[in-house]
């Protein structure tokens, strides 16, 4: 699992859109969200480059990032 530090997240359409943005690149990854921390962690077999890609694609910022 990684955990990524997400900034620019405010409401559920951020949640969707991120989601949405690595599901795009691994249809079975399981993403869950942390609106109030900014925390966005990611049970994937891709790699982070590729998951923070994303993220940044759909407009957001990738700030750290942590495999747990």
């Amino acid at each position: 699992m990684i955990e990524f530090d997400v900034e620019g997240m405010t409401c559920g359409g951020c949640v969707r859109s991120v989601t949405k943005a690595i599901q795009a690149i691994d249809p079975g990854a399981r993403v869950e969200v942390d609106l109030a921390t900014k925390k966005v962690t990611v049970d994937t077999a891709v790699r982070h480059e590729e998951v923070t890609e994303a993220i940044i694609d759909a407009g957001y910022d990738v700030s750290a990032w942590t495999v747990r």
